[in-house]
Parts: C-alpha cells; structure tokens; sequence
C-alpha cells in the first residue's frame, strides 16, 4: 500500500518510517527544503533513539523516500497522514492554519477515492471541518472519507510506542476506511494490540482526555510532595504504594519541576477552552494548569532556600530538555526555572547530552559545558532538572571537590538523600 504522511515533525517523520517499517511505501512530505534535504542524506532533524537507523535501513530497502511536492505524495498513495504541527494561539486556543492548508492541498490534488488521517492532534469537531474543505476544494465529485487516528507516542521512545502500542485508536464513518487503517496496521494483530473503534468526535476526544489526566496525575503527586516535605512523609514511599493500587497504577507518580514539552501544556489549554466555547467548565483541568505553573516557582524557591541571595551565584544546570531522550525544550520547565534564577542575578552554567544547539538559540547569557563536571567547577549549587542516565551515577567526589560549595538539588529525586549526605553535599529532593 502506499501511504503518504505530510510533515516530518517527531510524530510524521516517526509514523512514515515506522509504516515503512510495517511493510507499507511510505513516502514523507514537507514544505522546509532543507529538512528535506538532511532527509535525503540520511540526516535525522531531531533527536529520537533509533530512528536514524530504521530511516537508513528503509531507504535502503525502497519502502521510504522524501520530497517537498505534496501533489505526488497524494496522487500516488491511498491514504494521506496529516502530521503537521498544531500550535498554541495566545489564547491558548489550537491554531488549525497548518492542517488547513494541508487539507486544501490534499483536496485540490485528488485523483481518486482517498483516506483522510489525521495525527495531528486537534480539537473535537476539526475532522467535520477537514470534510467540509475537502468537498469544497476538491476538483470533482471523488469519495474520501477521513479519519482519526490520534498518536501517543513519547519523545525519546517514538519507535517502541509505535511499534508496541497500548492501543490503536481510529475514528471512522465508514466500514471501507476501517478496513483500510486495520490493513495499514495488521502487524500490530500479532502483538494482540487492543483496537478502539469509533466515531471522529470520539476519538479527538480520547487524546485530550489521556493527556489531561496523566498531567493531573504528575500534577496530583506534585501537591502531595509539597506537603510530605512539611509533615516529614517521604513521597518515594507515598508513590509507590499508591502505585501498586490496580486501580490508580505506578506511571506518572514522580514528583519533580512540574510537566513540560510539546502535549501536556498545550493539550491541557485546548481541553479547557474546547470546553469553555461550550459552556462546559472543566475545573479540574484548570487547577491543574494553574498548579504546574505554581511547581515551577516553587521549585525556583527551594534553589533560593538552599543557596540564599541568588545573585552572583553560579547555578549548574544538569538537564535542559523537558525529559531525557529527547533534544525537545518546548514548555521544558528546566528553561523557566533557568529563566527565572537568570532574573534573580544567577549566572548559569548547563550541559544536556541532546538539547544544547536548541537550548543556544532560546537562552542567553548561559555558559554551555562539555559534560556535568565541567558545570560543577567553582558552582555554588548543581541543579539536577532533566533525569538523563548518565547523570545518575555521577562521582560524587569529583563533583564536591570542584564546587565552591558543596550544595546538590535533586529535583527530580535521582539520588539517596543519605548517601548524598554521607558524601558531604548539602543535599535536597522534592518531597523527601
């Protein structure tokens, strides 16, 4: 089958090579010719584990090409996957302008019955809309139908969650564009992978929702390590027997600086003013947007309460993309917590194993490292803020010796507290 996936973003670029992967003739659109460019060299835009290598592999074998001219892509698959971005407006309302586009795109190109999918994700009712587009602009009278197909994939492990998903979602109004995604994802039978099956509302629905409450999970745990810290509980053991619960799970019970990246922040503001232009007041989205916005701060006071006056202090930063595994720095709470010690007077030193070239064009005033030790030397704190392995076996000898102080803030708790302190440090996590 030949599929055709416009935008080469974390989400299109991992979707065509993972499609290609399943046997299918991927071919990936994007309007940027210089990415398509470093496609074409074997070059990979972001970074994402794994992926470099099936791109090569696929190419190789002739299940993936990529090109700038939508028109080809269209005319010559079946089914066309939207993955174009879907940023924030300033009212925290989704800007739809990329995947509009794109649709008249898809529309003014038609040859034939075609299959509409949309990953990117978009606010309950942008798939009537895409209809609608589509009947107005397409040349003649050709069936389509459209589909969504929302993506769950974690940046720093795209390939394993698509590969190996907890469900594949598809939103249909037709028995015939069902069949057609259960053919494009066959392989995934064999992995006895659950299918939800339902309408379009449905299933944009089914993507805020999951974002929502796993932010509301992150944020709930948040809350209950603040008040461990001020009745002397401990929440690693808080979270973990609340985690052995069936019916709340282990996932998303680690405190730190709050959550970040390109869903969570973004998805949980469209929830609430999809909402809100409904006249449904979702008030527990809400506090949860609010809350996380507060953790940052308060993550700022427990670096001030532990170094003091922050100005003229050298601040080492461990971590600037919002998670590891991932060059993304998009809502990374490390980059307004950086900010904001910044505004105190802080003068910041930071490494990051993947981030730094995106970090350089965002943050100024920052002397980047080759590696943590070089951060430690004549600091007088080292932050922990993003939990890349290699930071959790650092030696602590070496970091104490070339500090000015010997102060560690952990926030994201990769450390004993006993053994931190044991090495001399003046050390603290986050509820503990």
């Amino acid at each position: 089958m030949n599929i055709c996936i416009v935008g080469t973003g974390y989400v299109g670029l991992v979707t065509g090579v993972c499609l290609a992967e399943f046997g299918m003739n991927s071919i990936c659109i994007d309007t940027d010719s210089s990415k398509i460019a470093m496609l074409n060299k074997g070059k990979i835009p972001f970074y994402e584990p794994g992926l470099e290598n099936l791109v090569e592999k696929n190419v190789a074998q002739e299940r993936l090409r990529f090109s700038t001219e939508i028109k080809e892509g269209v005319q010559s698959s079946l089914v066309i996957f939207i993955a174009v971005g879907t940023p924030a407006n300033d009212d925290g309302t989704v800007d739809l302008r990329y995947v509009k586009e794109v649709v008249e795109e898809i529309a003014k190109h038609m040859n034939g019955y075609k299959v509409v999918v949309v990953k990117s994700t978009v606010p309950v009712g942008t798939c009537q809309q895409i209809k609608a587009i589509i009947r107005e602009k397409r040349p003649e009278a050709y069936n389509f139908d459209v589909v969504s197909n929302p993506e769950f994939q974690r940046e720093g492990s795209a390939i394993e969650d698509f590969m190996r998903p907890d469900r594949v979602t598809i939103g249909a109004e037709s028995e015939q564009a069902v069949a057609i995604m259960r053919d494009i994802y066959s392989a995934l039978y064999l992995n006895e992978t659950p299918f939800v099956i339902t309408n379009l509302e449905t299933a944009e629905m089914i993507k805020y929702a999951a974002n929502a409450f796993l932010a509301t999970k992150i944020t709930f745990i948040n809350e209950i390590a603040a008040l461990c810290e001020k009745v002397g509980a401990d929440v690693h053991f808080v979270a973990r027997a609340m985690g052995l619960d069936g019916r709340i799970g282990r996932k998303f019970l680690h405190p730190g600086p709050g959550f970040g990246g390109s869903c969570f922040p973004k998805d949980t503001l469209a929830l609430l003013n999809i909402g809100r232009q409904r006249g449904c007041d979702l008030k527990l989205v809400d506090s949860v947007i609010k809350a996380n916005e507060e953790q940052r701060l308060r993550m700022v006071e427990k670096i001030r309460g532990m170094v003091g006056e922050l100005r003229g202090k050298a601040v080492g930063i461990l971590g600037i993309s919002f998670k590891p595994n991932t060059s993304d720095i998009r809502e990374s709470s490390s980059i307004i917590i950086i900010q904001r010690l910044q505004a105190e007077g802080a003068k910041i030193k930071a490494y990051d194993p993947a981030a730094m070239d995106e970090a350089k064009a965002l943050l100024r005033d920052i002397h980047y490292c080759a590696d943590p030790y070089e951060v430690a030397e004549g600091c007088d704190a080292l932050v922990l803020l993003t939990e890349w392995n290699q930071f959790r076996r650092l030696d602590l000898d070496r970091l104490k010796k070339s500090m000015k102080t010997a102060i560690f803030v952990d926030l994201r708790n990769v450390y004993d507290p006993g053994k931190m302190r044991e090495a001399g440090f003046h050390y603290c996590g986050v509820g503990r």
